[in-house]
C-alpha cells in the first residue's frame, strides 16, 4: 500500500495554511486606509492517468469515464479584489479619496513611481504634499506658507487663498493613474503598489475623466474587507484543514494495519 493519500492530504494542509495567512492579512488590515483585500485561488496538481477515457476496454467496447488519480492541490495565486471601500468624512483638507478607479502617484526614493489608494496626505516642512512616510505626491505640489482655504476639486485641481490676495490661486493639479489590470500591481507594503507587466502601463490624467474616478476632498476610503465574510471564510478554511489532518491520521492507521497484519 502506497502513501499517495498521505501526500495528497499534505498538499491540502499546505494550501489551507496558506489561505489562512491570506485571511489573517485581510483581517489585520480591516482598518487600513485604502486597503484592498486578497482572495486565495487554488488549482489541482497533475493527474495520474491510469486508464484514459475512450480507450478500448475490449475488442468491441470503450471505457466511458477512464481512471485518473489526482495528486492534490496547490495555491494558484492571490487575486486582489478592487471593490470600493466605504467613504469616511474627516473634514481634513488634505485628506482625499478616489471615488471609482485610479491611484494617486507617489515619488519613490529610487526615482520610480508608486501608486496608492490611501489619500491621508500631509504637508512637509517645505509645504509639499506628502504621504505619512514623507514621499511626495506626483505631480509635486507646494502649498505656500500662510495659504488658507485650501480647496481640491473633483478633477484634482488645488487652489488656495494666498496672503495678501483676495482671490484663490491655483497651485497645481493632482493627476491619477488607472490600469487595465489593477489586480496585477505588485504590493510593496506601506499602502503602495508598483507597476508590473501584468498590470499594463498607467493611464495618467485628470481625475474624473477617461475612466478615472473623481477625487473627494476631506474624506478617506476605508478598507474593503468585510469582517463577517472573512470570519466565515476562516471557519471554512479551519474545517478544511481539520479534514485533511484527519485524512492523514486515517491513512496512517491503514498503513499501520497493513504493516502489522500482512
Amino acid at each position: 500500500m502506497t502513501n499517495a493519500a498521505l501526500q495528497v492530504a499534505r498538499t491540502g494542509l499546505d494550501a489551507q495554511n496558506t489561505k489562512m495567512q491570506v485571511i489573517a492579512n485581510n483581517l489585520a488590515n480591516v482598518n487600513t486606509t485604502g486597503f484592498k483585500k486578497d482572495r486565495a485561488n487554488f488549482e489541482t496538481l497533475a493527474y495520474q492517468q491510469m486508464i484514459a477515457a475512450g480507450t478500448q476496454s475490449d475488442s468491441e467496447n470503450q471505457y466511458a469515464v477512464g481512471l485518473s488519480l489526482g495528486s492534490g492541490v496547490q495555491m494558484a495565486g492571490t487575486a486582489r479584489i478592487d471593490t470600493q471601500g466605504s467613504m469616511t468624512t474627516t473634514g481634513n483638507g488634505l485628506d482625499m479619496a478616489i471615488e471609482g478607479s485610479g491611484y494617486f502617484q507617489i515619488s519613490m526614493p529610487d526615482g520610480s513611481t508608486g501608486y496608492t489608494r490611501a489619500g491621508n496626505f500631509n504637508l512637509s516642512s517645505e509645504g509639499v504634499i506628502v504621504t505619512g512616510d514623507g514621499l511626495p505626491v506626483q505631480p509635486q505640489i507646494q502649498v505656500p506658507e500662510g495659504a488658507t482655504s485650501l480647496t481640491i476639486g473633483s478633477d484634482g485641481t488645488i487652489s488656495a487663498t494666498l496672503a495678501g490676495q483676495a482671490e484663490p490661486t491655483q497651485l497645481g493639479q493632482i493627476e491619477t493613474a488607472r490600469f487595465v489590470n489593477s489586480a496585477g500591481l505588485q504590493a510593496l507594503g506601506n499602502n503602495l503598489y508598483a507597476e508590473t507587466a501584468a498590470s499594463g502601463q498607467p493611464q495618467v490624467g485628470a481625475a474624473g475623466i477617461d475612466g478615472r474616478g473623481a477625487i473627494r476632498q476631506g474624506a478617506l476610503e476605508g478598507s474593503n474587507v468585510n469582517v463577517v465574510e472573512e470570519l466565515v471564510d476562516m471557519i471554512e478554511t479551519q474545517r478544511a484543514y481539520e479534514v485533511n489532518s484527519k485524512m492523514i491520521s486515517a491513512t496512517d492507521e491503514m498503513l499501520k494495519y497493513v504493516n502489522q497484519n500482512i
